[in-house]
Formats: structure tokens, sequence, C-alpha cells
């Protein structure tokens, strides 16, 4: 899965504070993304993201 540092993720499960869209940070063995409703900060294995992003999408601010 082709995904870079600057781009919206969409993900099957929401954040507990109901949004589903998140900023990718750092992308590599772990990925660090940044909650779009709360700006909470999530590092998370490459594996668990993979099977959870449901759309990507590039260059939105």
């Amino acid at each position: 899965m082709d995904v870079q540092v600057g781009d919206v993720i969409q993900t099957k499960k929401p954040h507990p504070c109901g949004s589903d869209r998140f900023d990718v940070l750092r992308v590599g063995m772990d990925f660090k993304i940044r909650c779009r409703g709360c700006g909470h900060e999530v590092m998370l294995p490459r594996v668990k993201i993979e099977k959870n992003i449901k759309k990507i999408f590039r260059g939105e601010q």
C-alpha cells in the first residue's frame, strides 16, 4: 500500500472522538497518525494500519 507523509487516511473504525480521518505524520515499520477530530497522535504498526485503511486522500489540508 502506497501511503506517504502528508496524506489523509479514512479508517474503517472511527477514533473514540467520532472522527474517522487521520493525518499521516510518519511512515515506516510504524505509522504515526494524528486524529483530525481531536488532535490525538498515535503510533501503530504498519500491518495494523494497512488492514484498517478504507480510503487515502492525497494532498488534502
